[in-house]
């Protein structure tokens, strides 16, 4: 695969992670995550190979690309931040209750 279709194919991913972001789909993200990195490494070993240079177009095609790429990932960052703060304070709630068990002992089952 070219370089430049897998930059089209991280662009779909890209989008529709923004869909499972939304949605608060938590697993799809992870799974589509998973697909967007395998694309990811799959460019970096396509750089390492002997590459066809782009024309303008095709050059041009590429930044518009990437662009949408990090408008994505900041829309996916902003549905995904507060969840994980959420998360974070669920669990430190959790590792708090259980120091003070530890501490104190447990009160009833």
């Amino acid at each position: 695969m070219s370089s430049l279709a897998l930059y089209e194919a991280m662009s779909t991913v890209s989008a529709a992670m923004v869909e499972a972001a939304r949605a608060n789909d938590w697993d799809r993200l992870v799974t589509l995550e998973r697909e967007m990195a395998a694309l990811r490494d799959e460019i970096v070993h396509t750089a390492d190979a002997a590459q066809e240079p782009l024309g303008a177009d095709a050059a041009a095609h590429k930044a518009e690309l990437i662009a949408t790429m990090l408008g994505n990932d900041a829309e996916i960052r902003s549905h995904v931040e507060p969840w994980l703060a959420s998360v974070r304070k669920l669990l430190s709630g959790t590792a708090r209750d259980r120091a003070v068990r530890a501490a104190y002992g447990a009160f009833g089952p």
